[in-house]
């Protein structure tokens, strides 16, 4: 049986795919709300409200 392959470790691999797998989201939420014709700081307000982070001034 062959050994396992990775792209950068055992580790790192799922930490990798995990950090791609959130970039891809955040960068089609942002796409999405652009074309609703929202600014990316009125998507990371909504985002955070939903969150439920407090109001920053």
């Amino acid at each position: 049986m062959a050994a396992p392959v990775y792209i950068i470790s055992r580790v790192a691999d799922p930490i990798f795919a995990v950090f791609i797998g959130l970039s891809a989201a955040a960068l089609r939420i942002n796409r999405e709300e652009k074309d609703k014709g929202r600014t990316t700081q009125e998507t990371f307000a909504a985002a955070r409200r939903r969150i439920g982070f407090p109001k920053s001034s």
